[in-house]
């Protein structure tokens, strides 16, 4: 007695054989229910933290509302007109910019410059990446008061120095022309860090083989510099580049604590501005206006950079 294994045929295979059951059906429905579960707790945290003061700060910003005032009168877009003349908007704007430009810079080439230097194989490589890394680490009022001790006028390191040198001394925070860049100093060594230890992940990621042609060819150390190493870090530079942008336009913390935008509203950044608008002046309506005007200018600078970044990859 022969036994012959069942063949599937073409009524097997037809939209019947391929609809789901009823079991599995209802087996479907209660996965995605227990995952709406699952996602829910995050979902309302989200909406009630993100979405509803987004959704609040836009309507506020076509309102008149005040912390002084107990009613609230719809204004339309006249918080925007005003803020488009308002010439402390640009100032601080402009404030803002050039704190930018003048962080953005150093805090690419240093980071750079650092991370090749313990690439390299320095005696005592732990050594350098903590105290290259370490001030990073740092909360920023720990930071603005060593900074305020080295810019004291009479006592501070930064004066001694140039005493020292017979050159008289300066106010760093006091001088209109020097303020910025005392802060961009600051800036620069308190989150260099950061951008050190992405190009060191990066160095380290390089494959040994480019450098072992690069020599078999008869490539010194510069070439391979040159020729290897920085068309290998093009995309992380990017990267670093449109991370210390976004960063250094929303600048607030140490110019707050160490200038509050002085002297003369000469470091004052539009944060600030916006700060200053809001609790202030207890125009809430108004602050939230020109803050929803610089959100579009980041949404702007990050599509553009966005943009940039498959031009390197290609």
């Amino acid at each position: 007695m022969s036994t012959t294994a069942s063949r599937p045929t073409a009524a097997d295979s037809g939209p019947a054989a391929d609809r789901p059951g009823p079991r599995a059906t209802g087996v479907g429905r209660r996965a995605r229910s227990t995952g709406w579960l699952f996602v829910l707790p995050f979902v309302a945290v989200f909406g009630l933290f993100m979405i509803w003061p987004i959704v609040h700060g836009i309507w506020m910003s076509f309102t008149d509302e005040s912390l002084t005032m107990a009613g609230t009168d719809f204004v339309g877009f006249d918080n925007y007109v005003e803020a488009f003349g308002d010439p402390d908007v640009w100032s601080s704007l402009g404030n803002t910019l050039f704190f930018t430009v003048i962080t953005v810079v150093p805090l690419v080439v240093l980071a750079l410059a650092m991370a090749l230097l313990v690439h390299t194989g320095l005696a005592g490589q732990w050594v350098w990446r903590l105290s290259f890394f370490a001030p990073f680490l740092l909360p920023v009022s720990v930071v603005t008061i060593i900074w305020s001790w080295l810019y004291q006028p009479d006592l501070g390191m930064a004066n001694q120095l140039l005493d020292s040198l017979g050159i008289g001394p300066v106010g760093w925070l006091a001088e209109e022309d020097v303020a910025m860049w005392s802060l961009a100093a600051l800036t620069v060594w308190w989150t260099v860090g950061f951008n050190f230890l992405l190009y060191l992940a990066a160095l380290q990621s390089i494959p040994d083989q480019l450098y072992e042609a690069a020599a078999l060819d008869g490539a010194g150390a510069w070439r391979r510099l040159f020729s290897v190493t920085l068309p290998q870090l093009s995309r992380i530079t990017v990267l670093v580049g449109m991370l210390q942008i976004l960063a250094s336009l929303k600048v607030f913390d140490q110019i707050y604590i160490l200038t509050k935008g002085g002297p003369n509203n000469s470091t004052r950044p539009i944060l600030e501005y916006i700060y200053d608008v809001g609790f202030t002046g207890y125009r809430l309506g108004y602050a939230s206006a020109i803050s929803y005007l610089f959100f579009a200018l980041i949404i702007i600078v990050s599509i553009a950079q966005l943009r940039f970044i498959p031009r390197q990859e290609g």
